[in-house]
């Protein structure tokens, strides 16, 4: 079994601010955009502020925040896996790096899973190794 979340430290230190400052705003200023930038800013916020990853015997689920945004994954859909540093500008969030997606919250490391379909996708995380090991022990059986 893996379980594992790691937490966007480099979202909340930049976010943070931004909503207090936009929270002091709409309370001078009850303009209804204000309020509906904050409102948005803080759901996003808790929506991709961590990135948990999950390992049970038959599949790899990884999911953001509370789990609105997930992705499960059995093992004999893997062909391969290795491990990889994306680019900083590939950012965080759900994203398209150019050959796959990217499910990323702040490591610059992550696994690259190629599934029998010929699809890639990207996990980041912050224990590579471990989750590497993990993936690896799975697949190969």
């Amino acid at each position: 079994m893996y379980r594992h979340t790691q937490v966007g430290w480099v979202i909340l230190v930049i976010s943070t601010p931004i909503i207090f400052v936009l929270a002091f705003w709409a309370a001078l200023n009850p303009l209804l955009d204000m309020i509906i930038t904050l409102i948005a800013l803080v759901i996003l916020l808790g929506l991709f502020c961590t990135l948990t990853v999950i390992g049970d015997s038959e599949r790899i689920t990884f999911y953001f925040g509370p789990g609105v945004i997930k992705k499960r994954i059995k093992y004999d859909q893997i062909k391969s896996v290795t491990k990889v540093r994306n680019h900083w500008y590939y950012g965080w969030g759900v994203r398209w790096y150019g050959s796959g997606w990217l499910y990323n919250v702040s490591s610059l490391d992550a696994i690259e899973l190629t599934l029998v379909n010929g699809k890639r996708l990207r996990i980041g995380t912050d224990e590579p190794d471990r989750l590497y090991a993990f993936l690896l022990s799975k697949i190969s059986h």
